[in-house]
């Protein structure tokens, strides 16, 4: 089965009520120095200020360089790191204010698929224990054998034998091991699952398949995902939506086709233009974008707009003010006043 392109339904998923809504988001980790006396000397704004939606049903592509905020946002969607600031509201409750008593339902409805699959599997418990395990801890199946009933249809939905409930995660491939824990997130019946790099660590001809299969499930579960990568190529395959981050910041915003066919923003561009092209001729009648510098420390982020010492077209106003997503096109959004102003002049 090869990967099939992103088709848009009838709907669209921005014309739905958001099933999460991000507002305004941070997540500040404190610096620190000192043996005894342990003291705050800065912080690294990892993310500063991302607002974004995610229709029910809808894939959001996350994508940028390392380093710049996608994977600690989609931890406080999880919980597992508590927001500095902002809200996650998640069918229509904030959970960024939660107690971690009342995180119980949300842990059933947000499930994640980890980058790797193998430090991500209990290398102790058998491959039916791992994905029954969720199933017994919030009470969905009570009775064991239902338990081992489900799990073996869950391994035949994500591809794999129900013999290899018996196995131990050392004993399957890669592919293998990235489909258990496909299953295990399933388990629970989930409404939105965040996909962290869930197939960065796959070879080329496994994440083919992962793919598919994270397309045909959302087809089958109306699950919504948050897919977080740094391969565009895959991103352009599964996703709705796509956001580029750069320096814990969202930069661009907009339908898959429209961002990948008119991109805006020059960090965008540079993102794009780096995606090799399988025809040799295509490829070497490229122009390719090529950014000066190194990405600026997140403890010490440049002022105004964190892109402007790379940029190219930065000018004066760049460098001191911080620029907002302003709606560019219907549905396109975008922070970059010098590509905003040559539109509205």
């Amino acid at each position: 089965m090869s990967v099939a392109d992103n088709t848009a339904d009838d709907t669209s998923p921005a014309e739905v009520e958001p099933l999460l809504r991000v507002e305004g988001l941070k997540m500040h980790f404190p610096v620190t120095e000192g043996l005894f006396m342990r003291r705050v000397v800065g912080q690294v704004q990892a993310v500063d200020g991302v607002s974004f939606t995610i229709a029910p049903g809808e894939t959001l592509g996350l994508v940028g360089e390392s380093g710049c905020g996608k994977t600690t946002v989609g931890r406080c969607i999880l919980r597992l790191e508590n927001p500095t600031a902002g809200k996650v509201i998640f069918a229509g409750v904030d959970i960024a204010g939660m107690k971690a008593s009342e995180m119980s339902h949300l842990r059933q409805d947000v499930q994640v698929i980890f980058q790797d699959p193998f430090s991500s599997l209990n290398p102790r418990m058998k491959i039916g224990s791992i994905i029954s395990e969720a199933m017994r801890v919030h009470g969905i199946i009570k009775d064991a054998k239902e338990r081992r009933e489900r799990v073996a249809e869950l391994l035949r939905i994500c591809g794999l034998s129900p013999r290899f409930a018996d196995r131990y995660p050392h004993e399957m491939s890669g592919g293998q091991r990235q489909r258990v824990g496909i299953a295990r997130a399933l388990s629970v019946n989930p409404k939105f699952i965040v996909c962290d790099e869930a197939v960065s660590a796959l070879d080329v001809s496994i994440q083919a398949q992962v793919i598919n299969l994270l397309e045909d499930l959302r087809e089958q579960f109306n699950f919504s995902y948050l897919f977080i990568a740094h391969d565009l190529s895959v991103v352009r395959h599964l996703c709705h939506r796509v956001a580029v981050m750069y320096l814990g910041k969202i930069v661009e915003l907009a339908d898959c086709d429209e961002l990948f066919d008119n991109p805006q923003h020059p960090y965008t561009k540079a993102l794009l233009s780096a995606v090799p092209v399988p025809d040799p001729a295509i490829e070497e009648a490229r122009s390719h974008e090529i950014l000066e510098g190194e990405v600026p420390s997140p403890i010490n982020p440049p002022s105004g707009c964190v892109f402007h010492p790379r940029c190219p077209q930065a000018s004066e106003t760049c460098t001191r003010d911080v620029p907002d997503l302003q709606e560019f096109s219907p549905g396109h959004m975008l922070a970059c006043p010098v590509v905003l102003g040559k539109q509205g002049g």
